[in-house]
């Protein structure tokens, strides 16, 4: 032991391992002349395989079957002729095939509401020094910005996923792959598919209801509908505050109830209320009467202008003042304009909304002039009666266009009559010595000036009295001047 030292060995084997299976160790001592003794040592001084090298092969190899207790630090000693070499460490790390993988959840099922923390955890029956892969709607999950639910993700930490507030968007089926990457030999393991499931609140709910008749009685409908939620859920309709029926919505967010009814009569207040496994909501109230059409309805024009302010079309509405459920009609000069449900109009510039309550002339010409009516009746009743307006007269009218030229005509024009009162102003004070002759003069030209100034008021209504009153102003001064001599 007290010999000299040999150049340092070199010790070869793998950094993983495993469970159960067969590994080599390969120690190499270059320049060492036989005979040399090898020894494999773990963690220090423990002799795990001993080979003697007689033939100058200047190496040993070592084959060891992997156990649980095979982990540790290894490294090789050489001696050769009293001298002693010593190896660096090789770190071997045995690992436990992975097998049985499974997503769990929080909370289980993975079935919950808008707003709240998921938690999937990618589990395994066994296995050791695992690295895990997520997927969505089986799109891996990363930190790429392409990645489905970036950034909608937290992102994964160990075997976990977290979502902390859920959203629709979260919802899909979510799966993972755990797995011991290696040199040679990797081994995976997939999960199977978890659906999850994120409910929305419900909204409340909205309640309105129709009228129909079948024979000689008439039968109402009530439906309760809410915007938003997820199904199913439960609707319950109550009439003066007693429940009169439910329903279970499976696949929609809607229900209906039939209801007696008899138009002029008040058949009570009714509300609906939907109800989920974690909500409760009640819509307003609603009086259940039915109006007859009645009254005398007026029609209501109003055109409308493009930016050239000429005419482009006209609104023509219909006031009732009695009726819940009416039926409009329209007649131009007499001749009916088919409502849509009746077939299309034999005017293709005309077009209704609002239920047929208000007529849109679309495109303004010479043959949608005239005498325009309306008239309505229950749209639950073919047989109720019609009442009609009163004829009113639509005509097609061309704005006239003020034009850049026209109004540089009338600027030249104002400048000139500026330019002649002033003269006339100055020619007052000079008259005085010259006997009035001058100042008739100017009387005639600014009683012209004053009659095209009128006509000229038309484009200029702020301008033109300003200089009609100062003219007017001037003349008065010149006669009350004249007057004193």
């Amino acid at each position: 032991m007290g010999g000299s030292s040999l150049s340092s060995p070199i010790l070869i084997g793998p950094d993983k391992a495993y469970l159960n299976s067969k590994v080599v160790f390969l120690c190499r001592s270059p320049g060492s002349p036989p005979p040399n003794t090898y020894e494999l040592l773990k963690d220090g001084n423990h002799l795990v395989a001993t080979s003697n090298d007689l033939q100058d092969n200047q190496s040993a190899t070592f084959f060891l079957k992997i156990s649980v207790t095979s982990e540790g630090s290894y490294h090789c000693r050489v001696t050769a002729g009293g001298n002693l070499g010593l190896s660096g460490t090789v770190r071997l790390q045995v690992v436990i095939p992975v097998s049985g993988t499974m997503v769990t959840s929080d909370p289980d099922p993975p079935i919950l509401y808008e707003g709240l923390r998921l938690t999937l955890t990618c589990d395994v029956t066994k296995g050791s020094h695992l690295s895990y892969t997520w997927f969505y709607n089986r799109q891996e999950v990363t930190s790429s910005p392409t990645s489905p639910l970036t950034p909608l993700l937290l992102w994964p930490v160990g075997n976990t996923l977290v979502v902390e507030r859920v959203t629709a968007k979260h919802a899909g089926n979510y799966s993972c792959i755990a797995g011991t990457r290696m040199q040679t030999n990797s081994r995976f393991s997939s999960s199977r598919e978890v659906m999850v499931r994120v409910k929305a609140y419900l909204s409340v709910p909205q309640i309105s209801f129709t009228i129909s008749k079948e024979g000689s009685s008439f039968c109402g409908n009530v439906t309760c509908r809410s915007s938003r939620g997820t199904p199913p859920v439960t609707f319950y309709l109550f009439l003066d505050d007693k429940e009169v029926g439910s329903d279970v919505a499976t696949e929609s967010l809607v229900a209906w109830f039939p209801v007696a009814m008899v138009p002029g009569r008040d058949m009570g207040t009714v509300r609906c209320t939907v109800e989920s496994d974690a909500q409760r909501l009640t819509s307003r109230p609603l009086t259940l009467v039915v109006v007859p059409v009645g009254g005398s309805p007026k029609v209501d024009v109003e055109y409308l202008y493009r930016v050239d302010s000429k005419m482009a079309a006209a609104r023509l509405q219909c006031l009732l003042s009695l009726g819940t459920f009416p039926f409009f009609s329209w007649s131009l000069n007499g001749s009916l304009l088919l409502h849509p449900s009746e077939g299309d109009s034999s005017h293709p510039s005309h077009s209704l909304a609002d239920g047929g309550r208000t007529l849109f002339l679309t495109e303004i010409t010479l043959e949608d002039s005239g005498y325009y009516r309306c008239r309505a009746r229950d749209s639950y009743d073919v047989t109720s009666a019609w009442v009609e307006s009163q004829p009113v007269l639509v005509q097609v009218t061309e704005v006239s266009t003020t034009t850049i030229e026209v109004m540089a005509i009338v600027f030249c024009c104002f400048l000139m009559l500026t330019l002649a009162g002033g003269v006339a102003c100055v020619m007052r004070m000079l008259n005085r010595q010259r006997g009035g002759c001058v100042f008739r003069i100017w009387s005639l030209f600014l009683n012209v000036s004053l009659s095209v100034f009128r006509s000229l008021s038309l484009f200029l209504p702020p301008l033109s009295l300003f200089l009609t009153l100062s003219l007017r102003r001037c003349c008065k001064q010149r006669a009350e001047s004249e007057s004193s001599k």
